[in-house]
């Protein structure tokens, strides 16, 4: 890779060494580095690559159309169809999706210090999220869901819970995730109707479901779902 010259450099003329599609878990899991990281993502060549694609300039053309676009819904330039970008996560054996822009964070799991006198099992304590404390609750238990289940774990990658901030700007709360897919886009006709066979309490914050390898994602509504993590902690 060329020397750095202190001058963001265009991404096409970035030579990008791509080892976890080869060596990582992506690809053949070679790599002598992965018993000790467990996964890519933790190891620092990973994070060193990711901080020089996230410090590269902007191409020319992605400039040019920015303006124009900030604030406009994906579309599909295939046949010009809007598309939904959601966040797609596990809890237990249940593959959800939030809308992106309910979002705030997604970080490491953390130590959640318990209250006092606490009547609402969902609520499970405070956590401290970059200096700020917040509310951490329990998803899994407001959906009905357990945890306990993961039939595919013994199929499955090593995977590390994370902890997700969601809410308003200024009302925000956090829950604890099995596992996180990432960003997902699709269009509202590829959504399957809420079968009748799932629980009570998902169905009422389910609106549709998402086939995704061979899963069957819930689409989970973020008002519905906001109003339930607002109420929990009354």
């Amino acid at each position: 890779m060329a020397a750095s010259t202190g001058i963001a450099q265009p991404l096409e003329q970035i030579e990008i060494d791509d080892c976890w599609r080869q060596i990582g878990v992506r690809g053949d899991k070679s790599c002598p580095l992965l018993e000790q990281h467990l996964h890519c993502r933790n190891c620092p060549t990973y994070k060193k690559i990711a901080r020089h694609l996230l410090d590269r300039a902007a191409p020319s053309v992605y400039r040019d159309e920015w303006p124009g676009n900030a604030g406009r819904a994906g579309i599909d330039p295939a046949n010009g169809e809007a598309l939904q970008t959601a966040v797609l996560f596990r809890l237990g054996e249940e593959w959800l999706a939030l809308p992106v822009g309910i979002f705030h964070e997604v970080a490491e799991s953390r130590r959640v210090h318990s209250l006092p006198h606490r009547r609402n099992r969902a609520l499970l304590g405070i956590a401290n999220v970059r200096g700020e404390l917040l509310v951490c609750l329990s998803l899994a238990e407001l959906l009905g869901i357990d945890e306990r289940k993961e039939g595919e774990q013994s199929t499955r990658t090593k995977v590390f819970r994370r902890l997700v901030v969601v809410g308003e700007r200024d009302k925000r709360v956090a829950f604890t995730v099995d596992e996180i897919h990432g960003l997902h886009r699709y269009r509202a006709r590829d959504t399957l109707a809420v079968p009748d066979t799932i629980g009570k309490a998902l169905s009422a914050a389910t609106v549709a479901v998402l086939p995704w390898q061979g899963r069957a994602v819930g689409c989970l509504d973020p008002g519905q779902l906001l109003t339930m993590l607002d109420r929990s902690m009354a």
